[in-house]
């Protein structure tokens, strides 16, 4: 697939014309990566930015103690990069960024696409919706760090990313929940009891969304 057949499948640039396509074109590589390789780490200035075409990625910091910090997982079709001032022609990042599995990134000149796009007030909208997006993880990342209790923190991962809680260990799962393993087996047992979630051969299922997302939604409703 060509790079620009690339760009046209990913719906940040699916409103852009054919020779807004070749201009984005002219200014943008696409990479392939394996899976544990760090794309960017935190505090660092580049000029690019990138855009998980797909794949699968996630976002970390890393703790005084050297313990790492899940923030939030990134999925295909999605803007890697995060956009803290527009005015700027470099990106600061905010995180690290490790690739969870092989992935193709797209990655744009910035100050030629602010040149040629933002500031033409293309795609503006669309970064905007980006920029809101990751906010709201970011919401999220600060509700379950210090607001909510394990079973929230459970209930929420299983509402948001049922596939990624049954692709990973459970021992993983706790170190990024900063629960116990022994806490995490109570909190799946108690919803398989209360006929929220069904548990088969490790696997789990969601039978009641709504009973799951109303247990973590109180919290913040608080």
């Amino acid at each position: 697939m060509s790079i620009k057949d690339i760009i046209k499948s990913q719906t940040f640039f699916s409103s852009l014309n054919d020779e807004e396509l070749d201009e984005l074109v002219s200014i943008s590589l696409v990479h392939h990566y394996k899976k544990d390789y760090i794309l960017h780490y935190e505090n660092i200035n580049t000029n690019e930015l990138f855009f998980l075409i797909d794949g699968l990625a996630k976002a970390y910091k890393i703790d005084k103690h050297d313990n790492e910090i899940f923030l939030y997982y990134i999925y295909g079709n999605s803007m890697i990069s995060e956009v803290s001032n527009i005015d700027s022609d470099n990106l600061h990042s905010f995180s690290n960024i490790q690739l969870i599995d092989d992935s193709q990134i797209l990655s744009i000149n910035y100050k030629k696409f602010k040149e040629n796009f933002l500031n033409k007030n293309i795609l503006c909208k669309n970064l905007t919706k980006e920029i809101i997006k990751r906010s709201l993880q970011l919401q999220s990342l600060v509700n379950r760090e210090f607001i909510f209790d394990a079973v929230s923190k459970v209930s929420m991962m299983l509402h948001d990313d049922l596939e990624m809680f049954n692709k990973l260990k459970r021992h993983d799962i706790s170190l990024m929940l900063h629960i116990q393993p022994a806490t995490l087996s109570r909190v799946l047992n108690r919803l398989k009891r209360n006929g929220i979630i069904d548990i088969i051969h490790g696997r789990v299922t969601v039978i009641d969304a709504a009973a799951l997302q109303e247990i973590y939604k109180d919290k913040t409703d608080d």
